[in-house]
């Protein structure tokens, strides 16, 4: 894989600003050498590519993955998003609201196990939030 343009390092800027310096470092230091090319190809092509494109902000971006991630039924990654979707700004009720949306469009049985992971997700997230 090239780095053309730095899409590697823009890639992955952005992929930490969005999932979090410790995500990141966990997924890139469980890479094995069989796994790294698609670590890194993630990164360029899905963070530096599309994630950094003006034409939708982070937001929208989030929801739009909280969607396809419970059509396709990747409960890792949906979890992974839903932090993702917290961290660009996106509400508690928006991302309700999404999964609302997939249920009429997806089926109840993937809206019903994103709520189930969405909810655990977020609990987390208060709970490591600092008290005000």
């Amino acid at each position: 894989m090239t780095d053309d343009d730095g899409r590697l390092e823009r890639g992955t800027r952005l992929r930490r600003e969005v999932l979090g310096d410790a995500h990141v470092d966990r997924s890139m230091a469980q890479a094995t050498d069989f796994t790294r090319s698609l670590q890194e190809y993630v990164t360029a092509s899905c963070w530096g590519d599309i994630w950094s494109r003006p034409g939708l902000d982070r937001r929208t971006r989030s929801l739009l993955n909280l969607a396809m991630l419970t059509a396709l039924n990747r409960p890792h990654e949906f979890s992974v998003h839903v932090r993702g979707a917290l961290r660009n700004g996106c509400t508690v009720e928006e991302i309700q609201e999404v999964l609302l949306q997939t249920a009429a469009y997806c089926g109840a049985p993937a809206a019903l196990e994103s709520f189930r992971l969405a909810e655990r997700v977020i609990n987390e997230v208060l709970t490591e939030a600092p008290a005000a």
